[in-house]
């Protein structure tokens, strides 16, 4: 297997970090305070990194603050979003879901959503585009 590595940037000098290897160990607390230190995070409404990427899954740590929106999201693939911190409402075709910590819910390919944060929020997503999905 070959290890696959992102190299640090202007942007994001705490970036060099391994994305796949035979395992990867992913450091949620580490990443979140890396995100909320990078200047991304006071010009933005949101900063996210992957953590872990493969050619089938790929997995995102993002932080939202109060009130960012990201509107008619569509995610080829199965895909989970899992509450870290805070709490996000999710809009679907069925009406909204309201999130707090440690609840997830998974959504089937290109179902169209969005997601607001209700406060400062940090969610985990994770994509799973596989052959047959």
């Amino acid at each position: 297997m070959e290890l696959k590595r992102n190299e640090a940037t202007l942007n994001r000098p705490k970036g060099d970090r391994v994305l796949d290897a035979l395992y990867v160990f992913v450091d949620i607390p580490a990443f979140i305070q890396q995100l909320k230190e990078e200047p991304a995070w006071q010009k933005n409404d949101r900063n996210g990194i992957t953590v872990f990427k493969t050619e089938h899954l790929t997995m995102v740590v993002t932080i939202l603050h109060k009130n960012a929106v990201i509107k008619d999201n569509q995610i080829e693939g199965l895909a989970t979003l899992q509450v870290i911190e805070g709490a996000i409402r999710i809009n679907t075709i069925d009406g909204d879901i309201e999130m707090k910590e440690k609840q997830l819910i998974s959504l089937h390919s290109n179902e169209s959503h969005s997601i607001e944060a209700l406060s400062d929020a940090v969610i985990l997503i994770s994509n799973y585009a596989g052959a047959g999905v």
